[in-house]
């Protein structure tokens, strides 16, 4: 059975790398490795378009929306996890198969911290964080739900009231003051730092250095004592996340100045993960993915393209928290070398939910009825063998939950809201500039054919019912049925 590299990007675009966007202002030599080396995904998404429900869609083959709370996003010590007790996760299913599994960077699907009296801490903000006593173990984190080690951040790591390093299930290094903003940088993409406390061994801009240090920690160590077993690596990067804070080596590095430079910082980390791989001569045992949890970030779609002329999101409409094609169609790279053609671009209709499925099926683990509900199984389109589409539709959860679900089928997407389903045009200065014409007042939802209108522009709400109808009656079934994915296994695959 192959080792497993996992690399989660935060908040990168599909037009943020150069292997999908050949007008990125950003280049991304070692992303763009994987795609030389593997396989190029044209038509992936992630599952909702911020971060902690995609995450929880990814671990769990699940969407979001389907469990209580599944539209929150965590902030500072907030929890309990979405994760509930018995649910099997990916990391869980390849342990079970022999897998040493490891998690590193952002976990943000809630934890549960507990004060001195040894109750659970709720709230939010930096007064949450002063009630937690940080000698308690933690609950409900990596090492609850199937990962072996865990070294990370409770949420975003340079974003939160929380700023410390969890390792498993405690706080080594306890936080032991207020963040002091005033020796950060300070530019357009440096304002997302809420003003919480931090760890003295917290280093702000240094946070993807520390993460790759203990990857190849990880490696490293396990190729050295456990030859024999495989691995699950989860490296989930703070990278691009705001704000954008590049460590020393990589500022100016680039002529898109910091979010470009976090860019750059990012691939660099692709790249030295890849070069462990190849120095412990593991690489070609290793079936190494890369993704990103949403579209770009507002405010770096706003100033990459108005001072460099970077769309991250090119060349879809919207970004994070949009249910428009720009919140969550991602890149997704996939080597396995032996197995997935190298140099092959696929247009395969694909979600981050159908890993579990997919990794199911090549290490022989049986998926039961009541797990990854909404996960497919893609290994014959990674072989090469698919002979049509694999996906029946795909369904897709933007900043309100429930209440912003959209579905594919084929070329046509039908968004069961109004407007974007996240970010708030109408009342923001910055984003009105991208407001487009409305073509179906009055429409309580929106239809669009991909095929023909990849950006969005027309809403064929009113021309086109009986597909509204379609599917919107199969959008309600598959929330009441629980499922997209069959109860039963498909044995034509």
């Amino acid at each position: 059975m192959p080792n497993i590299l996992l690399i989660l990007a935060d908040d990168l675009g599909y037009g943020d790398v150069g292997c999908y966007n050949d007008q990125a202002k950003v280049a991304t030599p070692n992303i763009d490795r994987l795609a030389r080396e593997g396989m190029r995904f044209t038509d992936a998404h992630s599952p909702a378009t911020v971060c902690t429900p995609s995450r929880y869609s990814l671990l769990t083959g699940q969407m979001a929306f389907r469990i209580p709370r599944g539209s929150t996003v965590f902030t500072g010590v907030g929890g309990p996890s979405l994760i509930a007790p018995g649910r099997l996760t990916l990391p869980a299913m390849l342990r079970a198969k022999g897998y040493v599994t490891a998690c590193v960077g952002k976990w943000h699907v809630g934890l549960t911290f507990f004060d001195q009296a040894g109750q659970p801490v709720r709230g939010s903000g930096v007064e949450a964080v002063r009630r937690v006593d940080f000698s308690r173990r933690i609950e409900g984190g990596p090492v609850d739900h199937g990962f072996d080690r865990f070294f990370g951040t409770a949420c975003c790591p340079t974003t939160d009231w929380l700023y410390a390093f969890i390792e498993n299930d405690r706080v080594p290094v306890p936080p032991t003051g207020p963040l002091d903003k005033s020796k950060l940088p300070n530019h357009p993409y440096a304002q997302d730092c809420r003003a919480g406390l931090i760890a003295p061994n917290f280093l702000m801009e240094e946070v993807d250095l520390v993460f790759l240090r203990k990857s190849r920690e990880f490696i490293e160590t396990h190729v050295r004592t456990r030859p024999g077993q495989p691995f699950f690596l989860y490296h989930a990067t703070q990278a691009v996340h705001l704000p954008s804070f590049a460590a020393a080596p990589f500022k100016g590095k680039t002529r898109a100045g910091p979010h470009g430079d976090f860019i750059h910082e990012l691939d660099y980390v692709v790249g030295e993960l890849l070069a462990t791989l190849d120095r412990l001569g593991v690489a070609r045992n290793t079936l190494a993915i890369f993704t990103s949890d949403n579209g770009p970030e507002t405010t770096a779609v706003i100033h990459m393209r108005a001072d460099y002329g970077h769309n991250g999101a090119r060349p879809w409409r919207g970004m994070k928290r949009d249910g428009w094609e720009g919140g969550h169609r991602v890149p997704l790279l996939v080597r396995w070398p032996g197995q997935v053609k190298p140099g092959t671009t696929n247009a395969q209709l694909t979600s981050l939910t159908d890993l579990m499925a997919t990794i199911a099926a090549i290490v022989g683990a049986e998926l039961p009825a009541n797990a990854a509900e909404d996960s497919f199984n893609m290994l014959p389109v990674w072989l090469g063998k698919d002979t049509g589409p694999i996906r029946p539709y795909l369904l897709q959860q933007a900043f309100g939950g429930v209440r912003t679900l959209s579905i594919r089928r084929g070329p046509w997407k039908y968004l069961d809201h109004t407007g974007s389903g996240g970010n708030a045009y109408e009342q923001n200065p910055e984003l009105k500039p991208f407001i487009l014409p409305e073509t179906a007042p009055g429409a309580p939802g929106q239809l669009y054919n991909l095929d023909v209108d990849p950006g969005e522009t027309k809403n064929l709400y009113f021309d086109q019912p009986q597909i509204v109808k379609e599917l919107k009656a199969l959008l309600d079934q598959s929330k009441a049925s629980g499922r997209s994915r069959p109860a039963q296994p498909r044995h034509d695959l």
